[in-house]
């Protein structure tokens, strides 16, 4: 881990003022909605049944940790809001030319849903909130999606960094936070073929496949490039990176190298202190809703 003083970026705490947020939200979902209809996208939409034979990559995250001063029942909770959603998005098929939207297909979040009290991310600070958790669900399916032949065209940053890299499995910032409904996650197929998403939520993990008709021609490797600290002139710590891909064909020979995103995060503790003081295996699992 590199680290830099005397840094200076845009990313600082702001607190807003609750009419302030109410408004924001009002406006920046309007605008989200005109989207969907006047963008001129084609949606995904039609979910079948019967799995498309090939499996392109799979991946699995646990239900339930034992987090630091978050009681339990709120990650109970985004068991349920995670059941609810994993049937809207369960087996639906990307066709050559249509746009996956994450919030288009699952809908808004609500108690008259069974949506029910999870773990949100406000600020840097975990609160209950209706339908909070289901950035388990993002993350999942964007960390799945790097490692298949779909385009991501919209995705969304965690803006905070809450836990040191004690135990991570993935690099920082291979998430992708969400809010409803204009804190999106979009795909395109710029194939020629169909892909189909399968998701579904065991005892004990939230499972997910991206399959194909076709058996890929080609595994990604993800990683991280660079990495770097900043102190920033307010008095806190950002934390920056760099995410690639390596692409290889079937005789695991590099045939590309791409730049992926770059990530921003503010920092809830001290740089650096010791890893072994995390209170979760894997950071970028941790349900951040608002980012």
């Amino acid at each position: 881990m590199s680290f830099a003083e005397g840094g200076f970026s845009l990313l600082k705490p702001i607190n807003r003022s609750r009419a302030r947020i109410f408004l924001g939200k009002k406006v920046y979902r309007l605008k989200r909605y005109l989207q969907w209809y006047l963008d001129g996208k084609t949606y995904a939409k039609v979910k079948q049944a019967e799995p498309l034979p090939y499996l392109l990559f799979s991946h699995k995250t646990p239900l339930l940790r034992q987090l630091k001063d978050v009681d339990m029942w709120l990650q109970h909770n985004k068991v349920i809001n995670l059941r609810i959603a994993a049937k809207q998005l369960n087996g639906v098929i990307v066709k050559p030319g249509e746009t996956f939207s994450y919030w288009r297909l699952i809908g808004s979040t609500t108690r008259r849903k069974g949506y029910q009290d999870g773990m949100v991310l406000f600020h840097g600070q975990v609160q209950a909130g209706v339908g909070g958790g289901l950035c388990q669900l993002s993350n999942l399916i964007y960390w799945m999606t790097l490692h298949t032949p779909l385009t991501v065209t919209e995705r969304y940053r965690h803006s905070y960094d809450v836990f040191p890299d004690a135990g991570r499995s993935q690099p920082f910032g291979s998430g992708a936070t969400c809010f409803y409904n204009y804190l999106d996650l979009q795909i395109l197929n710029e194939k020629t073929e169909e892909f189909q998403l399968v998701i579904r939520v065991t005892d004990t993990h939230l499972v997910g496949e991206w399959r194909a008709v076709r058996p890929a021609m080609h595994t990604y490797e993800i990683y991280e490039n660079k990495h770097w600290i900043t102190r920033e002139y307010w008095g806190g710590y950002v934390r920056h990176n760099e995410i690639h891909r390596r692409v290889l064909n079937l005789e695991s020979e590099i045939v590309g190298d791409e730049w992926v995103t770059e990530n921003h995060a503010i920092m809830m503790y001290e740089p650096l202190l010791p890893q072994g003081t995390s209170s979760t295996e894997n950071p970028e699992n941790f349900v951040d809703k608002l980012g």
